[in-house]
């Protein structure tokens, strides 16, 4: 089978390589074309684990090629995945001028039939203007040529993207006939030889599926943040608390960890657009308020926490945070807490020293020369008066604390994941606060 995926951001490059792993020929389009260049030359544009390697291969096998124009391959595919960008305008609202500019494409060009697929994330009722677009295209064009449109979310965490993909546990396809339904089932069936775990729906019910997914994610994360301050104030231990809450079934124990609040570039994008398409059809998502509400203000919270340490002078102390990425294993710092971290610390006449294994070059594209890049996590602490853990990276589970003690200028911890053991950094020296 030969598709076509436009969009080389996170998830079109991702689908991509892993549909070539799979045998599948495909074209990865892109109007970026020093984008383009580079992918040519083996150069990947994002970190993803295991990605780089699957791209040079499948490249060199000749399943996965490049080009910056759609039109080039419209006569060879079976299936275009659309992938491109919904940037969250001012409003909140997803952006969709992208999307609709592939459909348009599609309608001029296209000879034949051939099925569309939204993969990019988008408010219910998007495959319709999609539809809409194309034939009022191919009207325009005087031609009668059959196309379908379908919904495919996608589900991928980053950095277990590739697991992601290649043994998904469920894969959401919103159809309106059986031929688009039958030709989605064939290009997902190498996928699914052990269990078959396609869900097939109407196209607004997949529409709505991934947002639902990301608003009760989020949901969690700020339940369990705005929990553990409370526990703060009660003096009750939030860690012993999702303990006791995870063991009950009908709740579960993923996403009950309580930290200093989730960014990225889908839970924000997509709570701002649920809350967003809710209010254009006259309906408020009181809940979902709140869960950006909390969030917001939990991404203050260290600096409260260092505020009050210091009790208000932070002028000229040197502050390091370990982390800069949303998450680990990914270098995306898209509504990250260390950017507001960062501001905060500047604003109050701080110098900021950072460190993160991955997202050092993202954060200097917005920093500058305003903070300190440092070679390694203890190259970050050296001298610093507190050190705020953002991220939690492996490598900063365990670290040395006496080099820490013989280092650092004060032996100031702030703990925004929840990683260290309370006890064992008094018993070092550390004056030390956590999440709850």
């Amino acid at each position: 089978m030969n598709i076509a995926i436009v969009g080389t951001g996170y998830v079109g490059l991702v689908s991509g390589a892993c549909f070539s792993e799979m045998g599948v020929h495909v074209t990865c389009v892109d109007v970026d074309e020093r984008k383009i260049e580079n992918l040519k030359k083996g150069i990947i544009p994002i970190y993803e684990p295991g990605l780089e390697e699957m791209v040079h291969k499948n490249v060199i096998a000749g399943r996965l090629q490049f080009t910056t124009d759609l039109t080039t391959c419209l006569d060879d595919v079976d299936v275009v995945f659309s992938a491109v960008g919904t940037p969250p305008d001012e409003d909140g609202s997803a952006d969709l001028r992208y999307v609709l500019e592939v459909a348009k494409t599609i309608g001029r060009n296209i000879t034949k039939y051939v099925l569309v697929v939204t993969k990019s994330t988008v408010p219910v009722g998007t495959a319709q203007k999609v539809k809409a677009t194309i034939q009022e295209e191919l009207n325009i064009r005087g031609v009668g040529i059959e196309f379908d449109v379908a919904s495919n979310p996608e589900f991928l965490k980053e950095g277990n993207a590739i697991d992601d993909f290649m043994k998904p546990d469920r894969v959401v396809v919103g159809v309106e006939s059986n031929r688009a339904q039958v030709i989605l089932e064939k290009l997902y069936k190498p996928y699914m030889m052990n269990n078959n775990r396609m869900i097939f729906t109407d196209i607004p019910s997949a529409e709505m599926i991934k947002y639902a997914a990301n608003a009760m994610l989020a949901t969690r994360i700020s339940f369990m943040n705005d929990m553990a301050n409370l526990c703060e104030i009660v003096g009750a231990d939030i860690n012993m608390v999702r303990k006791g809450i995870g063991t009950d079934v009908r709740i579960g124990s993923k996403f009950l960890f309580s930290g200093c609040g989730y960014g990225g570039s889908c839970f924000p994008k997509d709570v701002k657009a649920l809350i967003k398409t809710a209010s254009m059809k006259g309906y408020e998502m009181l809940v979902l308020k709140a869960v950006e509400s909390v969030n917001e203000t939990q991404k203050t919270i260290l600096y409260d926490k260092l505020w009050k340490h210091f009790n208000g002078d932070l002028k000229g102390k040197t502050i390091t945070l370990w982390g800069l990425a949303f998450k680990p294993e990914t270098d995306d710092i898209r509504e990250a807490t260390s950017l507001v971290l960062i501001d905060l610390l500047l604003k109050a006449g701080c110098r900021v020293k950072v460190y993160d294994p991955i997202a050092m070059e993202e954060c200097k594209r917005k920093f500058s020369d305003r903070i300190i890049y440092s070679v390694n996590m203890y190259d970050a602490a050296l001298d610093a008066d507190a050190l705020l853990l953002v991220t939690e990276w492996k490598e900063f589970r365990l670290p040395s604390w006496a080099v820490l003690n013989k280092t650092m200028q004060q032996t100031v911890i702030i703990d925004g994941r929840n990683i260290y053991d309370k006890k064992e950094m008094v018993e070092n020296g550390f004056s030390y606060y956590c999440i709850g």
